[in-house]
């Protein structure tokens, strides 16, 4: 990233911080900050989920595939990840604090037959995590621990035109809150913001033939204007502050092939766009303050998410999956906060239904291999980063 530093106040460095810890607050995927992983079976596909959709996440993948679900449906999960990255330069390496992060999903439908309405409602985590290095590292501001948080609560409502073609759409509540330290010597900075931002998402399902189906989602882009306060000190006082960060709009497209009833071959490629994320104010609320811009000029990157399924049986299933996510950040942007890259995911699960009940568990091992960035703006970035990643997801569902 490029700083433009105006002032040098003690609120400044904190909010800085602040913004910094946003662009590298989840290194797992090359998709900035985004969370694609909402739920076990898909995560066990490869998220290759938008042309099949077929349970409850749905309402996250694709909210018209809950036109699919009779009756009523309750899904609650989880996707646990600990991950890193490593930087060496001049013979030296250095690996960023490991994170263990878990992100709670829950996702429940109601059909309307009567009315060939289905209702949706979920509440996920689509950003965030952590993300810190040791005070080794030779990139100022290195020493930055803290956690970011954005929630979201998104009720759909799903309309089955067609036996064989259903669309969907619904608002997106959001909530995020951001707590940042960093610990130069003997002082502490810190910051703390929350905001709240609307949005929308809204899909296709077009199932034309037996074997094959169609998928198309959007989810909107949303502006976090965090408010809070940023301190520095050994007897801190709280001063307030804000930092605005623009969040992409997401399209994704994917195509099912049923072979046979034992087998689901879907391949997806979703856009994320990055393009308002140019330049980011940061706005202490001081007299004394002059805004503090930072420059981000993200570009917009694809994701492409391949995965099969086969049903053994009584119930039982398998997946596999391959994500292929490409880098977003320029290398005169890159900064070791946001150390972006293209990155390769393979994704293993198996799953159970039963009458009512089910279940399903996925493994996901995500690399970035090492890539060498020369040119950045501020040459302390320059070096070899890698990045490892394992994951776990876990879903439980009901079906009354």
């Amino acid at each position: 990233m490029k700083f433009n530093h105006q002032f040098q106040i003690p609120e400044a460095a904190s909010l800085l911080l602040a913004v910094t810890f946003f662009a590298g607050s989840n290194t797992t995927f090359g998709l900035g900050f985004a969370i694609p992983d909402q739920d076990a079976f898909a995560t066990a596909r490869g998220n290759a989920f938008v042309a099949t959709a077929d349970d409850p996440a749905a309402v996250y993948y694709n909210p018209a595939g809950i036109s699919q679900l009779d009756g009523t449906h309750l899904s609650v999960g989880a996707y646990g990840l600990d991950y890193g990255s490593t930087y060496k330069n001049d013979g030296n390496t250095i690996k960023s604090k490991n994170e263990l992060a878990v992100l709670p999903q829950v996702f429940s439908t109601w059909s309307l037959p009567k009315y060939n309405l289905t209702l949706g409602l979920g509440t996920y985590s689509p950003y965030g995590l952590r993300n810190s290095w040791p005070s080794a590292a030779p990139f100022s501001g290195a020493s930055e621990m803290g956690e970011m948080d954005y929630f979201t609560l998104n009720p759909v409502v799903a309309y089955q035109i067609l036996p064989t073609l259903s669309l969907a759409a619904g608002p997106t509540l959001n909530f995020s809150e951001v707590d940042i330290k960093e610990t130069p010597g003997p002082y502490i900075v810190h910051f703390r913001g929350r905001d709240t931002a609307a949005g929308f998402n809204a899909g296709l399902l077009w199932h034309p033939w037996e074997q094959h189906s169609f998928g198309i989602t959007y989810r909107s882009a949303t502006d976090m204007n965090y408010n809070g306060h940023g301190s520095e000190g050994v007897e801190p006082v709280n001063i307030p502050s804000q930092a605005n960060i623009h969040f992409p709009q997401v399209v994704a497209f994917g195509y099912s092939y049923r072979p046979t009833t034992n087998w689901n071959f879907e391949a997806d490629a979703n856009w994320t766009d990055w393009t308002d994320l140019r330049d980011v104010n940061v706005n202490p609320q001081v007299s004394m303050g002059v805004p503090e811009t930072i420059g981000f000029n993200w570009h917009p990157s694809w994701m492409l998410d391949f995965g099969a399924t086969r049903y053994l049986g009584s119930g039982w299933r398998l997946s596999a999956g391959y994500m292929f996510s490409e880098n977003t950040v320029p290398e005169a942007d890159f900064s070791a906060m946001a150390p972006d890259s293209n990155r390769y995911i393979f994704s293993l699960g198996l799953g159970k239904s039963y009458k009512c009940f089910s279940w399903d568990v996925a493994y996901q091992l995500g690399w970035g291999p090492s890539h060498y960035i020369g040119a950045a703006n501020d040459p302390a970035f320059n070096g070899t980063y890698a990045f490892f990643s394992n994951a776990i997801g876990i879903n439980f569902g009901y079906h009354f």
